[in-house]
């Protein structure tokens, strides 16, 4: 979705000074994350095969009216729904490219449709209603693409200007970000439980990190959270073939055992760069940590994001990292950890915040400058 930013593979160098490197049987057995872009590829290929089908079944008349008005009628519509009225020859096809994209993105089987289709531009109504014949594109996940491929009824290849939205009607074949996202975060979940970067926040550890106004709140009922009330992200200019950003944060520190933790937090509602966003919600559970800091990655799901993958790579970086009695900056260490061929598309790194307090109360500035967040404590008091 934005433009990322170089990697800094020497930023590294410096933290690791100050950590200690174990070469613990933990990490040693943790098996390889597999190569970025033979997901993407998979994907980027499946999404192509699923665009190509589509348009040429458009040659039917009867099966084109049916797409038309699914497209004028909903924002996006489930390519399986869609398929459900069109010969097998089709409704194959799109099953097994459904099939291809959950298990290249290292999602459960039983997901269900991640494709959907949808009307590249809203201003592409008026000329899809006078009857202008519709191309298919496939949702390109790259945010520097000049051109956009689609296809005909005959099958034949077009290219378009992928900053400008062409008069032409054009049908985009994209992957429903939102469930993917929700289905990808709990997959990341378990397998940074499996690592064992989850590490519990007994109350006994809690009561005995804690100062003495949190111990007494905390028998009291209830925990201190980091709450967002505001967050904005940059304008940029994409291509208009692309959806809503599905964005996601890495809440990480060290947890009350002096393992590093990652908590995972999903943000539904950041849609759209330049628009102020007011979610109350909260980012940080601060009963979880030893320390009173945090940090936070923000990232966007790109669409071929594969999240075992992404959940080894974490750990096979993060479970070198011990805890030497004070807070140590893991924002370096969880960029560092993606291997360089993902960032050609995948995972966007949005922006990043370091040392995250739970005193901090008012704006926070991304270090990349790409997006704020207006934070302010909250307690979260137990019924």
């Amino acid at each position: 979705m934005r433009p990322r930013q170089p990697r800094r593979r020497g930023a590294l160098t410096v933290v690791v000074s100050l950590l200690v490197l174990s070469v613990g049987q933990t990490v040693a057995t943790l098996p390889a994350a597999a190569a970025a872009p033979a997901a993407a590829s998979t994907v980027a290929a499946a999404q192509d095969q699923a665009a190509r089908a589509i348009a040429r079944s458009l040659s039917d008349s009867a099966w084109r009216a049916r797409v038309q008005h699914a497209a004028l009628t909903t924002d996006e519509v489930s390519v399986t729904a869609l398929a459900g009225r069109a010969d097998n020859a089709l409704k194959s096809t799109l099953a097994a490219a459904d099939h291809r994209i959950a298990a290249a993105k290292g999602l459960d089987a039983g997901i269900g449709s991640l494709l959907r289709l949808r009307l590249g531009d809203h201003a592409m109504r008026s000329a899809l209603s006078a009857g202008k014949a519709p191309w298919v594109a496939p949702a390109t996940t790259g945010d520097h693409v000049t051109t956009i491929v689609a296809y005909d009824a005959r099958g034949r290849a077009h290219a378009l200007d992928a900053r400008h939205a062409p008069a032409r009607p054009v049908y985009v074949v994209d992957i429903d970000g939102s469930k993917a996202l929700g289905a990808g975060l709990g997959v990341l979940n378990r397998q940074l439980r499996h690592y064992g970067l989850d590490s519990a926040a007994p109350a006994s550890a809690l009561q005995s990190g804690a100062t003495r106004e949190s111990r007494t709140q905390a028998a009291a009922g209830g925990f201190w959270t980091t709450r967002i009330s505001a967050v904005e992200l940059s304008d940029d200019e994409e291509p208009w073939v692309k959806g809503d950003a599905e964005i996601y944060t890495l809440v990480t520190g060290f947890g009350h055992d002096g393992t590093v933790r990652v908590d995972p937090v999903d943000m539904p509602y950041l849609d759209n760069d330049g628009t102020v966003y007011r979610p109350g919600q909260i980012l940080v559970n601060w009963s979880n940590y030893k320390y009173d800091l945090a940090d936070a990655v923000m990232m966007e799901e790109d669409g071929s994001t594969n999240y075992r993958d992404l959940a080894k790579a974490i750990a096979t970086a993060l479970l070198t990292i011990t805890d030497q009695g004070t807070y140590i900056p893991l924002v370096n260490a969880i960029m560092d950890a993606i291997p360089n061929d993902w960032w050609t598309d995948d995972p966007d790194y949005v922006d990043s915040w370091y040392t995250l307090a739970s005193s901090d109360n008012g704006t926070r500035y991304g270090a990349r400058g790409n997006g704020w967040m207006t934070v302010e404590p909250y307690f979260v008091q137990q019924f």
